[in-house]
């Protein structure tokens, strides 16, 4: 099996905010993330990733998954990335650990991650009139006990966090098994995708504890990172010891 690298990169935020303005991304971080590590290290090379940023912090942390090992990814930086590119991001503060090459059934971690918990409809519903849309998973849930109108989550006794609990167990799949997930953050937000295309959905962050069940699925989980939009910031599993450990 390959071995898997997990990075921390600082990040200069407002070198971040003048690099993404002179390329027109100033709207939409993640694109702008997207661009500038494929122009760094590049394409698809950092993914999936996740910036963290403390409350008035002036420097982020990105943190990505990869394939290749801190010699290759900074010479790459060095070679082919721009000056401005690299203000934002200097290689030389790279931090790089190998992660583990065998992960052990029964192994209980915590995670936290931030996840776009969509679904693509098999065929038009409600308000949304054509084959393939992506709509929040939420929205489908509530859809699919009520298709004629759009009553409140109390008239349904539908619950939002635990529809996108359920959603991100699914995506697990076989990997693990999820113990109780909280929904730390909730925002719709709008999105730059290919090229001018704008797309709207919910961006949130679930923290919880989860089991390991099949430790190569859970490697290949980690890798690809879960759910839809993961070049763009979302999907990475932030793991942590688990309580009581």
């Amino acid at each position: 099996m390959s071995i898997l690298y997990m990075i921390s990169l600082p990040l200069e935020l407002r070198a971040l905010r003048r690099w993404s303005a002179g390329r027109n991304l100033s709207s939409d971080e993640g694109c702008a993330l997207h661009h500038l590590l494929s122009e760094t290290f590049g394409k698809g090379i950092l993914q999936p990733f996740r910036l963290m940023v403390a409350r008035e912090g002036r420097v982020g942390t990105l943190y990505a998954y990869t394939a290749q090992e801190q010699t290759t990814l900074t010479e790459t930086a060095y070679e082919s990335a721009s000056p401005e590119s690299l203000a934002v991001c200097d290689p030389a503060r790279l931090a790089v650990k190998a992660m583990p090459t065998e992960w052990r059934t029964g192994r209980k971690l915590a995670f936290d991650i931030r996840v776009r918990p969509v679904r693509r409809l098999r065929q038009p519903v409600g308000e949304f009139t054509h084959k393939g849309a992506e709509v929040d998973a939420f929205l489908v849930e509530r859809l699919r006990r009520s298709p004629q109108t759009m009553p409140g989550e109390a008239e349904i006794g539908l619950q939002r966090d635990q529809v996108y609990a359920q959603w991100f167990a699914e995506r697990l799949g076989e990997a693990a098994q999820t113990g109780i997930i909280r929904m730390t953050r909730f925002e719709r937000v709008q999105h730059v995708r290919h090229g001018s295309a704008r797309v709207q959905g919910p961006d949130v962050t679930l923290q919880g504890e989860l089991t390991i069940t099949d430790g190569n699925t859970f490697a290949e989980k980690l890798a690809r990172g879960i759910g839809r939009h993961t070049a763009y910031g979302y999907g990475m599993l932030l793991l942590r010891p688990a309580q009581g450990r």
